[in-house]
């Protein structure tokens, strides 16, 4: 197995690989979840706990899933996101900016949250997107930040493991792309330990910053306040 890109190798790699699978990536999310997405992104968008009308900035938006529910919420979303593939397929109303996320092109304090639907392993540098949501949040503004997991329970670990790793890659290649979606558990070695992620995200700005475990744990969910 060949080792995981770095750098701006992988910044490469992550943009070629999104926009291959952009035509078909919301038919395998809801396939592939058996629609749990669905619920997730809803939850994320609760966990802001924000009045309505706020801004929110949802980075790395891809078809804009998450846009969506924060309009629906009664949020004012703008989406961000680097492949234009993901942004060309992209259903939403709101506005939406092709950008690097590590570098928003945007104000200080411009956003009163932030949300992110299952980036975190894609981008290049988690500390500098940290920094970046420190920089763009307003004190007392809130992030919900979505990614994938593994469960603790040992008997739903292997059985995720198997799915994750077998069966996830066999659907993206029926429907979309298998190399693609065979990438996608590989990923989960980008991720930090939990607790590390958490102090990260303290460091940059969020001191209340918590993870919620959702499904089973089969996804992750951090929530912070910006101090």
């Amino acid at each position: 197995m060949s080792e995981l890109p770095q750098g701006e190798e992988k910044a490469r790699s992550v943009r070629r690989l999104f926009d291959t699978i952009s035509p078909r990536y919301d038919l395998v999310n809801r396939v592939m979840t058996l629609r749990m997405d669905v619920g997730w992104r809803r939850r994320a968008v609760r966990e802001l706990r924000l009045p309505a009308g706020s801004r929110v900035f949802d980075l790395a938006c891809g078809t804009g899933d998450l846009a969506i529910e924060l309009a629906r919420a009664g949020h004012r979303p703008i989406g961000f996101d680097f492949s234009f593939g993901m942004l060309a397929n992209a259903r939403t109303d709101a506005p939406l900016v092709q950008a690097d996320v590590l570098r928003l092109p945007v104000r200080d304090a411009a956003a009163d949250g932030v949300t992110c639907g299952f980036a975190l392993r894609n981008v290049v540098s988690l500390a500098d997107l940290f920094a970046e949501l420190g920089r763009v949040v307003r004190p007392g503004g809130a992030i919900a930040l979505l990614d994938a997991s593994r469960p603790e329970n040992p008997v739903l670990r292997a059985g995720h493991a198997v799915y994750f790793e077998r069966v996830v890659p066999m659907i993206g290649g029926l429907l979309s792309d298998r190399d693609a979606y065979a990438y996608l558990p590989r990923s989960m070695a980008y991720l930090p330990p939990p607790g590390e992620l958490l102090e990260q995200l303290r460091s940059a700005g969020f001191p209340t910053a918590r993870r919620l475990q959702l499904s089973g744990g089969i996804t992750q969910l951090y929530v912070g306040i910006r101090a």
